[in-house]
């Protein structure tokens, strides 16, 4: 795959109690890269964005971040490192203006100082955020709270973004937006992984992909060179 890898994940299982959510996954994203993580419903693609984030606990393997071991750690250590979640589902703050969204994404010592900064840059990338500035989040469309989870993710100066079904219940020519977005952020040099159902979209924007079923890695490669049929069986283990 050459370059540098930002994120290295080895022989990794998670369980919630006596229930085992992933098996002996492995992966590794470049720097600077897109990588598609594809697959049904409950085939853990949620599961290992949370454990690389910190919300999960694995009870083996281990998740390297630029070298460095992470695994176990918790969100407030991973965050200042460069690691940023955009949940399933947005979970912004609805009872907080726009504006104070993105603030409470700018929450690090690392990333303070340079807020006002980085919120220009923001406001560039996403204006409809900078015209509804002083909107409360629940009055924000599902596509605007979307871009604005995203914008708050951005606000944290990340090297690496999480982003977790951005596409879910929305409409084409607003996934398509976003869509672009992601890969603007992507060529000002943040690495980003994408865990979406959307396999075709998934597979336009990234570099590289891994299909996951029933929490096992199951099909890697190249998006180009993933026949159609391929990626069908391993979806759906057939």
């Amino acid at each position: 795959m050459g370059n540098q890898a930002a994120l290295q994940i080895t022989d990794l299982d998670v369980h919630y109690k006596d229930f085992q959510a992933l098996w002996n996954v492995s992966l590794e994203v470049k720097e600077k890269k897109i990588v598609s993580i594809i697959g049904a419903n409950g085939a853990g693609k949620s599961t290992l964005l949370n454990t690389i984030s910190g919300l999960l606990t694995p009870s083996q393997g281990t998740i390297k971040f630029l070298g460095e071991r992470i695994d176990g750690l918790p969100p407030h250590e991973t965050v200042p490192r460069g690691i940023t979640l955009v949940p399933e589902g947005r979970r912004i703050f609805p009872r907080l203006t726009v504006y104070e969204n993105l603030v409470m994404g700018s929450y690090t010592p690392r990333t303070r100082p340079k807020r006002d900064e980085a919120m220009s840059k923001l406001y560039e990338l996403f204006p409809v955020l900078k015209a509804r500035h002083s909107q409360m989040g629940n009055t924000l469309s599902g596509g605007e709270q979307q871009m604005l989870a995203l914008g708050r993710a951005m606000m944290s100066d990340p090297k690496l973004i999480l982003c977790d079904e951005i596409s879910l219940g929305l409409a084409p020519v607003v996934i398509k937006s976003i869509y672009r977005r992601l890969e603007q952020i992507n060529r000002d040099g943040i690495t980003i992984v994408l865990v979406e159902q959307d396999v075709k979209r998934s597979l336009r924007a990234a570099y590289w992909a891994y299909i996951m079923l029933e929490g096992k890695m199951v099909l890697e490669g190249e998006p180009s060179s993933l026949s159609e049929e391929e990626v069908k069986k391993a979806y759906f283990g057939i």
